[in-house]
């Protein structure tokens, strides 16, 4: 029985941290199989790269609406239902025999589970559970969720050539499925469900009464932030966000280093590399988030973001080089670094509305790399090289810096009070 009061925050943490690493693990899945699939079934980059592209979108436009659901129903209940959902769906892939199939399983299925389980989750996590150290948690949970990713990678990659890339898929929707018992067990929506106040605080906070519907909070929560200057440029800046990760490096990384003539196995082991330097730097990101303004960060994140994918077309090889090695150990300590303080950035604008508001900021960065995912695979198709994209994705992230500068200062953002919601929130924040 736990009987420290603190220790409930980190047991909910801890759990939130698992469930967002077996929810990951069907996000390793695409890029590694895009070439088992096309000696398979003789799909183009452009269609599998379609597939991604509904996953990412429905991934992203999920969230707020799941945010809403948490307030409504619980997050152990969504939580539960989204993890059974990412195991269905990449279980049910083992049967398909036509692209449109690639599309409802890979796309439909778990981009609406696995967008229950994203960012916004843990946006909803640290903000009912923590009061001090919000920024910390904030970067190691979504570590957990982008390393769990790419760690993934290696182990798909090498079912695949192994086992076939169905093997791969069933260990996928067995890694969702246990995590399943653990978030039923666990988890608890507030603090005030165990007798606690949140971690750091003094008082016990009650829990808010229902808001009415979860699509209707979601819509209220998204009508009133986009009246609102830093609502667009935090959305535009994390659109960038997701062109340049998931959608291009997430999900074309390995057949662009195939290209070059670099073994599969060994790309995914690259990515996998990322995945490692990622903990450090989103969890220093979440550190420095509690103690430096959040709109620099993101300005200096996109602007060395920008920079390495601009050179990345000239490190590839058929083997690692050392220089390779380097934008490895540089973009893993960016991959999500930026997640920190745009968490921080709604809390502090939007109050008690920024869980959902911040759904709304993810789904923009889902679109993008949605976008970015099939614009990066017609770009192979007809050119015969991934290096536009490359150089578009690395002026896109440098353009993404100015946006986050554009952010108005609040009083709020100065470090006044972090609870402004409603008409309050938007007269503070417009412009």
């Amino acid at each position: 029985m736990i009987r420290s009061r603190q220790n409930w925050a980190w047991v909910v943490a801890g759990v939130a941290f698992i469930a967002l690493v077996g929810a990951a693990a069907f996000r390793a899945t695409p890029g590694a199989l895009i070439e088992p699939l096309q000696r398979e079934f003789g799909w183009s980059t452009a269609t599998i790269g379609f597939a991604v592209s509904v996953n990412l979108m429905l991934f992203g436009l999920t969230a707020p609406f799941a945010a809403a659901l948490m307030e409504r129903l619980g997050v152990r209940k969504v939580v539960a239902s989204a993890l059974t959902l990412v195991a269905v769906g990449s279980g049910l892939t083992v049967f398909m025999t036509t692209a449109w199939q690639l599309v409802l399983f890979w796309g439909v299925l778990v981009g609406l589970g696995t967008g229950s389980m994203a960012l916004a989750f843990v946006a909803t996590i640290t903000g009912r559970w923590f009061v001090k150290h919000r920024g910390l948690v904030t970067g190691i949970l979504t570590a957990g969720g982008a390393t769990g990713q790419l760690v993934f990678l290696p182990v798909v990659a090498a079912l695949s050539e192994s086992s076939g890339w169905r093997s791969a898929s069933i260990v996928v929707s067995v890694a969702a499925l246990a995590v399943v018992p653990l978030a039923l067990l666990f988890l608890r929506d507030h603090p005030a469900d165990v007798g606690v106040p949140p971690y750091g605080g003094d008082e016990i906070v009650p829990v808010p009464p229902s808001t009415g519907g979860s699509a209707r909070r979601a819509i209220s929560a998204l009508t009133s932030a986009a009246r609102t200057g830093p609502f667009w440029f935090l959305a535009a800046g994390f659109a960038i966000c997701g062109a340049t990760t998931n959608g291009l490096v997430g999900t074309h990384f390995i057949p662009a280093a195939h290209d070059h003539g670099m073994p599969t196995t060994t790309a995914a082991g690259l990515l996998a590399l990322v995945g490692i330097f990622d903990i450090a730097g989103t969890v220093l990101s979440g550190w420095l988030t509690d103690r430096v303004d959040s709109r620099i960060l993101l300005a200096v994140y996109y602007a060395l973001r920008g920079a390495s994918l601009l050179v990345l077309p000239q490190l590839f090889h058929d083997s690692v080089h050392p220089s390779m090695l380097v934008f490895i150990i540089f973009y893993g300590l960016d991959w999500v670094a930026t997640v920190p303080p745009t968490v921080a950035l709604c809390r502090q604008v939007f109050g008690l509305s920024a869980p959902v508001v911040f759904g709304w900021v993810f789904a923009s960065h889902q679109i993008g790399a949605a976008i970015a995912a099939t614009a990066a695979g017609l770009t192979r198709d007809h050119f015969g090289d991934y290096a536009p994209a490359w150089y578009v994705a690395g002026l896109l992230s440098i353009g993404a810096a100015f946006l986050s500068m554009k952010v108005k200062r609040s009083p709020a953002l100065a470090g006044g009070p972090e609870e402004p919601t409603g008409d309050l929130a938007a007269e503070r924040a417009r412009g």
